[in-house]
């Protein structure tokens, strides 16, 4: 159920133009917007962010991965090469906190928008730059993918079965994590703006995204010299912890140290795993990991998800089922925490999207808006930034501008 709150967030009094498309730029945007900042979709003409060419799957001809990343927000069209659509913007500029975009690097300066023509008009501007490999070093100019930053950062060499090709994560996590460390960085750069006055640049890219991902990782690197391989599911510094066979599906178990591996071993049946030279310690199961693994899963296989849920559970040991997208999506656990929400779209209909992941206990998150139609609030905005409907419909008449 969408909150129904009317408290404001905990950004409200933000107002944040974003300038961007696809995941990365609209991640940042979409969790500033549901903790309460006003944040402004500024989309490109013609066509608007590309996520609106994702045609499958589309919900009453709507894109639905277009709603899913841009609830929330406000929609303007403006084309940023026409003398006026740059004039509208610098207008908003004045007027606004924060301007977050994720074209590749230069584009904004070309244009004429770059971050120091932009602080002459507003010097306490926040500028948030979210691109392929950040604003300076030899990859600056080049554009960037979440697929291209995984294979970049090694994520993918350590992604997926032994001895398999290179493995993509399943979700695009260089993009989501850029989106969140460029949100954190503005939150950041705000603070400090309200204690002096004064904007910044906040840099970030999909690259340094994707290399945060790698601490455990990197420590093995920095300290023996060897790079990891993939290891399916399983960890690289403790066992047993990763996904097994039980008779219905897949469990998760969490053996993460020496008291839960102890428990494991009592649940499962055979407490004499506890002294077996091959299991007695961290280092021992690590090293003979993959026979634990295939004990354990011969007695797994023997009940049910559900059965052995509760057998770990009431022994006090970390396990949880491998679900399906649908079954997480479905969870009571998932409902509860308001990680489901519905918004009527004035086109698609009444639709479902992820609520955010952040709660306040005084300032709460609220999602109250579908992802706007391309330029649907155009005019609503350009008045709240002073200028008639009369200069609204001239701008619209020579393409500066579009409204929906």
């Amino acid at each position: 159920m969408t909150n129904k709150t009317t408290r404001p967030g905990p950004l409200a009094g933000l107002r944040v133009l974003e300038l961007t498309q696809i995941m990365s730029g609209p991640t940042c945007g979409q969790l500033l917007a549901d903790m309460g900042a006003d944040v402004i979709k500024v989309e490109k003409l013609p066509g608007g962010d590309d996520a609106r060419a994702y045609r499958d799957p589309l919900v009453n001809g709507v894109s639905a991965p277009f709603m899913m990343m841009n609830r929330n927000k406000r929609g303007i069209a403006i084309d940023l090469k026409h003398a006026d659509g740059k004039a509208v913007l610098l207008r908003m500029v004045e007027k606004s906190d924060v301007l977050v975009e994720n074209f590749r690097g230069g584009t904004m300066d070309k244009l004429g928008l770059g971050y120091e023509e932009l602080a002459k008009v507003n010097p306490g501007l926040i500028y948030c730059a979210i691109t392929g490999y950040g604003r300076n070093g030899p990859y600056a100019g080049k554009g960037g993918f979440d697929l291209i930053a995984q294979g970049f950062a090694g994520l993918m060499s350590i992604t997926g079965e032994p001895g398999g090709a290179p493995a993509k994560n399943g979700n695009a996590v260089s993009d989501m994590n850029a989106g969140i460390l460029g949100a954190l960085g503005i939150v950041a750069a705000y603070v400090h703006k309200l204690k002096t006055g004064e904007g910044q640049i906040v840099d970030t890219s999909l690259s340094d995204a994707a290399l945060q991902q790698l601490y455990w990782h990197a420590a093995i690197f920095f300290a023996t010299g060897k790079s990891s391989e993939p290891t399916g599911s399983a960890h690289i510094l403790t066992a047993p912890y990763q996904a097994f066979e039980a008779s219905d599906g897949w469990i998760n178990i969490g053996g993460a140290n020496q008291a839960n591996w102890e428990r494991i071993a009592e649940v499962l049946g055979h407490p004499e795993w506890r002294s077996d030279a091959r299991f007695a310690t961290n280092s021992d199961r690590m090293a003979h990991r993959e026979e634990l693994v295939a004990l354990m899963n011969t007695v797994l296989r023997t009940r049910t998800r559900a059965e052995w849920q509760a057998a770990f559970d009431n022994a006090g040991v970390p396990a949880g089922p491998v679900h399906t997208v649908g079954e997480a999506l479905s969870h009571p656990q998932t409902l509860a925490r308001g990680m489901v929400v519905e918004l009527d779209h004035p086109q698609a209909g009444l639709t479902r999207a992820l609520g955010c992941p952040i709660h306040f206990s005084a300032t709460p998150a609220q999602v109250t808006r579908p992802a706007p139609l391309l330029g649907q609030h155009t005019r609503e905005l350009l008045k709240e930034f002073g200028y008639s409907d009369a200069q609204v419909d001239t701008f619209i008449s020579t393409n500066a501008i579009a409204e929906s």
